[in-house]
């Protein structure tokens, strides 16, 4: 079994030594992805915005891994404000309508900047 680190170019994996995902044998662990653009470090403002930019980057990175949203198994959302569950969820039944993993929504305290309304973790594998 091999084990390969994908990196984003966040400047958060150089500075707290972590991997944007690691793909160990045929399942691809994406770490918990905000909104930000991270060419540019800019976050949207809306909470629906900040899903669709995180969907953006997780894609990426599991084509990168060799797989695709369809091969998402797991995904968990976390949400600073409960008012924002809703929009969240519409972004991801839109992008997740016919991958349907087992997923579960957390409203948490906060993330690491408040700016941040939104992260999303999910777990892949390779088919």
């Amino acid at each position: 079994m091999t084990r390969r680190l994908i990196p984003s170019g966040s400047p958060f994996e150089r500075d707290y030594g972590y991997s944007r995902a690691v793909v160990d044998g045929d399942t691809v662990y994406v770490s918990g992805t905000t909104g930000y653009d991270y060419v540019t470090m800019a976050m949207p403002e809306g909470a629906a915005a900040q899903a669709e930019a995180c969907w953006r980057t997780i894609a990426a990175v599991l084509a990168e891994a060799g797989t695709g949203l369809p091969g998402l198994v797991r995904a968990t959302y976390y949400v600073t404000d409960r008012a924002d569950a809703e929009a969240v969820l519409a972004v991801c039944g839109t992008v997740l309508a016919d991958v349907r993993p087992a997923a579960t929504l957390l409203v948490v305290a906060g993330l690491l900047r408040p700016e941040m309304r939104v992260e999303i973790e999910v777990t892949a594998r390779v088919r």
